[in-house]
């Protein structure tokens, strides 16, 4: 029988504005559990789902994978067990990798830049393309 503040899949799908396979996945990787059965054997989720589920989108938002947002649910879940410096770690090393992930994306914007700039664009054969050749010859990174 389903009680109140309890929700099918679907409904919890409406409230989060998550799809059905979506929670379904987040289900298999352990970051919710149903809370319970319905007398016809759906599974049933809690308030407590939907807030989870939101902290996993808002964690998905800023970057975290789902196995960092599992590590930071587990945080959340034990706060006594845990220092607010060791859940800003999470932060730090996240932008850590998102300045070398910008880096990165840099260079190959540059590199990209250079391979542009050294072709004519002309309509003549590709046969004699600068960027084809450099990119034959030289690494543009």
């Amino acid at each position: 029988m389903k009680t109140q503040n309890s929700y099918k899949i679907g409904q919890l799908a409406k409230i989060t504005g998550l799809s059905v396979d979506t929670i379904r996945f987040y289900e298999s990787k352990g970051l919710i559990t149903p809370d319970q059965r319905s007398e016809s054997g759906y599974r049933l989720y809690s308030k407590a789902d939907v807030t989870t589920l939101r902290f996993v989108q808002r964690a998905k938002r800023v970057g975290f994978t789902l196995g960092e947002i599992h590590e930071l649910l587990a945080l959340k879940l034990q706060p006594d067990d845990h220092t607010c410096e060791e859940v800003k770690q999470y932060t730090a090393d996240k932008m850590r990798e998102v300045n070398e992930k910008i880096a990165e994306l840099v260079r190959i914007r540059d590199a990209l830049q250079a391979l542009h700039q050294v072709c004519c664009g002309g309509n003549e054969s590709a046969a004699h393309c600068s960027i084809l050749q450099t990119l034959d010859t030289v690494d543009p990174l």
